[in-house]
Parts: C-alpha cells; sequence; structure tokens
C-alpha cells in the first residue's frame, strides 16, 4: 500500500496568514502544495501566477504541485517548471501535441503531469499515461472551489489504479474535487495517493489547519 499524500489547495489558503500556514504545513509534514493555475479562457475563473509560485518557492521548502488549467501551454511551461521538485500537471484536451509538453515541462528538470476532467475518458489519455509522474483525476468540473462531487469519477479513479498497478507504471493518482471528510475514504479505496484538499476538508469554514491537517492524517491512517 502506497503512503498517501497531502496538498492543500493554496487557492483556499488565507493569503494574509500565508507564511503562518506554510509554517505549519512544513511542521506537520505536508507533501506538497498544490497550486491552480487559470487563465479565465479554459476555465472560467482567473486563480495564481508564477510570481505567487515564485514567492512560495522562496519560502517554503515543500514541493509545488502545479495545475495548468490554462491555454497556450508552450508560452506558460517554461514559467512553472523551472522551480526544485515542482511537478506540472496540464489538460491535454486544450494541448494540439501533448508528449510534446510533456517533454518540454521535463526539459527544465521538471515532474509532468497529466490532469484528466471529468468527461474525458481514460482513453484519451492511454498515450501519454507512460510518460508522465502523477495523474490528477478532476473529481469535479475545473474551475472553482466547492463543488459536489461527480460519483462517476470515482470508478475512473479505480480504473486508472489498476491500469498503474498492471502496467508498473511508477507513478502518483492525485484527486481533485471535493476531497471532503466523507469522500475521502472512498477515494482511498478507489487507489488515489494524493489528496489535494480544500474547502470541503482542510479549509473548511470555522476550522484551522492545527486541527485539520492531523485530522486528514488520522483519516488517512485508519483506511483499510
Amino acid at each position: 500500500m502506497k503512503p498517501v499524500k497531502i496538498a492543500p489547495s493554496l487557492m483556499c489558503a488565507d493569503f494574509i496568514h500565508l507564511g503562518d500556514e506554510l509554517d505549519l504545513m512544513k511542521a506537520s509534514g505536508i507533501e506538497y502544495l498544490h497550486v491552480d493555475i487559470m487563465d479565465g479562457h479554459y476555465v472560467p475563473n482567473l486563480t495564481l501566477g508564477p510570481d505567487f509560485c515564485r514567492a512560495l518557492a522562496g519560502y517554503s521548502p515543500i514541493p509545488l504541485d502545479i495545475h495548468l488549467m490554462i491555454e497556450n501551454l508552450d508560452a506558460y511551461v517554461p514559467l512553472f517548471a523551472k522551480f526544485p521538485g515542482v511537478v506540472v500537471s496540464f489538460h491535454p484536451e486544450v494541448d494540439y501535441h501533448p508528449l510534446r509538453t510533456v517533454d518540454l515541462i521535463k526539459s527544465f528538470g521538471a515532474r509532468a503531469g497529466v490532469a484528466i476532467e471529468p468527461a474525458l475518458p481514460l482513453s484519451a489519455v492511454r498515450e501519454i499515461l507512460p510518460h508522465v509522474s502523477l495523474a490528477c483525476v478532476m473529481t469535479v468540473s475545473p474551475g472553482y472551489a466547492g463543488q459536489r462531487l461527480i460519483p462517476s469519477s470515482l470508478e475512473k479513479v479505480r480504473e486508472l489504479a489498476r491500469l498503474i498497478e498492471e502496467n508498473g507504471w511508477d507513478m502518483e493518482l492525485e484527486v481533485d474535487g471535493n476531497v471532503s471528510w466523507e469522500n475521502v475514504p472512498a477515494m482511498l479505496d478507489a487507489g488515489a495517493t494524493v489528496l489535494v484538499a480544500g474547502t470541503s476538508s482542510l479549509y473548511e469554514r470555522g476550522s484551522a489547519l492545527s486541527t485539520t491537517i492531523p485530522r486528514m492524517r488520522k483519516l488517512i491512517q485508519g483506511r483499510g
């Protein structure tokens, strides 16, 4: 059984007190900082950018898990793929040549990931999977925090977990979207190894990270 990693979704963070939150995450052994990059084109939202990522990388040793929900990947990948230990994931449906983009990400020393939105079948990314280090299964439609889980996405996680095992791929299986206290057990049971946690768990209203991170660890440790 692979260890499960926690990737707090920083679009949900308290930006006024972000340094304190990052210090707490480091002390708590958080494995990734998940950063959603949205351009207002691929998704109808605008979020974080390269300067934010640069500040994170300069302050915290926790590796960045950058999720590009953007178009024009060739122009923007170089801005995000140079940070130490970074993994950069992209959506292949906006890309004419996804394998070329994988190679571009790797050329900067980064690990490449593929993000799979709910309506995209695994068959559409089958030729990409052997070349990436992380596959991010979106369990909500990309673009906004606080959405409800799309139930069929869990079967996609399960199917991908089988493919990873059958092919011996060295790949992390990430789930992103409504990673709630209620949904985490089913996600782990399906085979997820990285949890992108936002407003439905780590950043739930009225709770502090000092409480929610240990709660998430306990939930992970109790799987199976």
